[in-house]
């Protein structure tokens, strides 16, 4: 099947949430014919940084429509590899991202990468970035947005302790943003936040079920159990469900009227704080 930009960001999203699952370690399935002809299966599967590589290849064959896809592939492989203490590879990777349209400045500004501030090479890179105010705001928003879905699920695992119904829900979270954006390094950032969505919400619904699933063996084979709290913990989860789901609604980014629209250099690099 020919790559698109939609199967290639949705590649994008695969990998991310396989990194934040799985850590340095992650692998997933690959991409492509099986490796012989003839055998039944699915590829063999590959690390993740081999999946950035080949998003990179593949989303150059798109030409223009694929440019912001190269972006995401080499910015990926660039923080891979300044955690890895691979400063020059590190570089290199965002210097490419940069040059295919990367302009989250926001991510530069993140404790990872703070490290390649006095690098001039990255200092140089850095100031070729463009933005719109419009365009900031949203980044501003989508980061401050990846750091609050780990603490929603963090908060939803503590209350889920100790209840004895085997309802299970999904973890509210904020909407992305529809606007069009100005630029399409945007469109890498909400990626990004999508992935963290997709992995805290399979974390917090894995530890649900997990307890779902205890309760109803309890409940089978303990001939005491509270099936009045049960009642009561379920409609008590009921309520916070629609707590948490009105408070992530309330967080959908809204645009600022008047935002500017015309490409401005970035702000001067260390004078974003990033969002806590």
């Amino acid at each position: 099947m020919a790559d698109t930009v939609n199967s290639l960001a949705a590649r994008v999203h695969e990998l991310l949430v396989a990194l934040l699952t799985d850590g340095a370690d992650a692998r997933v399935p690959g991409q492509g014919a099986p490796p012989a002809r003839g055998f039944l299966g699915a590829p063999p599967s590959v690390d993740v940084t081999t999946g950035f590589h080949d998003v990179v290849a593949r989303a150059t064959t798109l030409g223009p429509d694929g440019r912001w896809l190269v972006a995401a592939g080499h910015v990926s492989l660039g923080v891979r590899a300044i955690a890895l203490g691979q400063t020059d590879q590190s570089v290199f990777h965002l210097d490419a991202a940069v040059a295919a349209g990367y302009n989250d400045c926001v991510t530069f500004h993140a404790a990872p990468l703070r490290p390649l501030h006095d690098d001039p090479r990255f200092r140089a890179l850095y100031q070729r970035m463009r933005i719109t105010a419009a365009d900031l705001d949203e980044l501003f928003w989508l980061h401050r947005e990846m750091q609050l879905v780990p603490q929603d699920a963090q908060r939803a695992m503590v209350d889920n302790l100790g209840r004895l119904d085997t309802g299970v829900a999904l973890l509210p979270q904020a909407p992305l943003p529809t606007r069009e954006p100005n630029t399409p390094g945007v469109l890498i950032t909400r990626i990004d936040l999508a992935a963290t969505q997709t992995a805290f919400r399979r974390a917090a619904l894995k530890t649900d079920f997990q307890r779902s699933s205890g309760n109803t063996s309890l409940g089978l084979i303990d001939d005491s159990w509270d099936y009045s709290r049960a009642r009561d913990d379920a409609w008590d989860a009921d309520a916070l469900d629609s707590q948490r789901l009105r408070a992530a609604e309330a967080r959908a980014f809204v645009e600022r009227p008047g935002a500017g629209t015309t490409l401005t250099p970035c702000p001067p690099l260390g004078s974003i704080t990033y969002p806590a």
